[in-house]
């Protein structure tokens, strides 16, 4: 019996050593905006006090532009995931993009609002501020929401609407990467703001390409380090309490030019989603990538962006 209890005992301690290995092997502490920066935002981003939030912005091209392209971004993401398309596309046009709240070096709502409205209202606060009165708005994901939601809003100042990937309808997703499935599991995502394996940024990544091998180590960096900004990981919790919100019915109202893009292998939202758009927003164009997945624009920046020129050369 006393030996029974003494390897009960090694096989506690071990498990609990192996546990505390563990945590120390994935502890991950909040970091500040300004540890971040240098890595982040280089110029041209700067920072703009927009609604109790210092906005990591970047503005670029020329400023003669009468109709400036407005970029945002979805989920987790930040605005580099529009690198490509702003490499693009400045030579000749004035793009802006921003971090919205809860992500990114943006980081938190001061009230903890992520609704769609006050994410409208955060646009076109963040707009007024910059003097821009009217634009072209694309957005991708949880900011194809955002998108649509501020061309419903503002119908005068929205001139032409790209939606990739969008959010909008109740999500029949395949396959949910596993950072949201934690974000919405209470319990876990308390555990996941100390500790984040590099593992999971990768997984989750790599869950919405279409071809998980584009996912190098240099984005997922990205991703992983702009998680760990201060703040962003209570306020994905927050957004994942507060995921279906907008007026669908809505979109059956909107006169917007607007074009449709999507990833053929968009396990998150898939591709009968965007049928769904064709059909409600009269006029609407669709271009589908049967390669690529959720995040087109950035898993192949020059093919999507090629058909964003095509959609705006047109009249």
């Amino acid at each position: 019996m006393k030996l029974l209890l003494r390897v009960l005992g090694v096989v506690l301690l071990s498990c609990a050593i192996f546990v505390m290995a563990g945590i120390l092997a994935t502890w991950a502490p909040d970091r500040s905006v300004q540890q971040l920066s240098a890595r982040w935002a280089p110029a041209p981003s700067q920072f703009l006090p927009v609604l109790g939030m210092q906005v990591h912005l970047r503005d670029e091209g020329p400023r003669g532009d009468p109709l400036p392209i407005v970029l945002l971004h979805g989920t987790s993401a930040s605005l580099h995931t529009w690198d490509a398309w702003t490499q693009a596309l400045t030579h000749q046009r004035r793009v802006i993009r921003f971090d919205l709240p809860a992500f990114g070096l943006t980081g938190p709502h001061p009230d903890n609002d992520y609704s769609i409205a006050a994410y409208v209202r955060f646009v076109v606060a963040v707009l007024d501020q910059m003097g821009v009165q009217q634009f072209v708005l694309a957005g991708n994901s949880l900011g194809g929401q955002i998108a649509w939601g501020t061309a419903v809003a503002h119908p005068q100042r929205v001139k032409k609407l790209v939606l990739i990937d969008s959010a909008g309808y109740r999500l029949q997703s395949t396959s949910v990467p596993l950072g949201f499935t934690i974000a919405r599991t209470p319990g876990l995502r308390v555990v996941m703001e100390y500790v984040l394996p590099r593992g999971v940024v990768q997984s989750s990544v790599r869950n919405v390409y279409g071809d998980p091998a584009k996912v190098t180590a240099d984005l997922v960096d990205r991703y992983y380090e702009l998680t760990l900004r201060a703040g962003n990981r209570q306020a994905l919790a927050y957004r994942m309490d507060q995921l279906h919100s907008g007026d669908e019915a809505a979109l059956k109202g909107l006169k917007v030019p607007t074009l449709v893009m999507w990833g053929a292998k968009d396990r998150l939202i898939p591709p009968d989603t965007a049928q769904r758009f064709l059909a409600d927003i009269a006029g609407a164009q669709m271009v589908i990538f049967d390669d690529l997945g959720h995040v087109p624009h950035e898993e192949d920046g020059p093919k999507t962006v090629e058909a964003f020129k095509l959609f705006m050369s047109a009249r």
